[in-house]
């Protein structure tokens, strides 16, 4: 077929992703299930990390550059940015994740509130703006519109 779905009763719409895609990404999540069991009983429970601090430095100089690029891409209106956002709430999870479960015992509450109140509701927003680009975008072009015909 060239894409569309004529199943559904809608013969317009385009399928999101070639067919092989679901298939090779069942068998790739299916296969990495006992490389992480193998990790689970392997893997040391603590580990001492050499480049500690740049490695986290780097990861929230990403996280930075990703929301200023999606803010940047929502402001002008430009297609790119349910892409930007879908990375930055990735970025986001990541970063609540890693900051839950390599804190110090006594900074767990601390970044547990941080996860909860900041970075994962922040994800979930990214998580939307991803999905509904297409009214975002065209949301934020009519609005350019309307300033520009005022400035006019």
């Amino acid at each position: 077929m060239t894409g569309t779905d004529h199943s559904t009763g809608d013969a317009a719409r385009l399928d999101p992703a070639p067919r092989w895609v679901a298939p090779v990404f069942a068998v790739l999540g299916a296969a990495t299930v006992p490389w992480t069991a193998y990790l689970a009983m392997s893997l040391p429970e603590q580990a001492r990390t050499h480049n500690y601090r740049t490695a986290w430095v780097g990861f929230d100089v990403m996280l930075i550059v990703l929301l200023l690029l999606t803010a940047y891409a929502a402001w002008r209106g430009r297609p790119i940015v349910g892409l930007l956002a879908a990375a930055t709430a990735t970025m986001l999870v990541l970063d609540a994740w890693f900051d839950v479960t390599t804190s110090r015992r006594v900074d767990v509450p601390a970044a547990i509130l941080s996860a909860v109140l900041i970075e994962l509701p922040l994800a979930v927003v990214c998580g939307w703006i991803a999905l509904h680009v297409e009214q975002v975008v065209e949301r934020r072009l009519r609005q350019l519109a309307r300033r520009a015909a005022r400035s006019r």
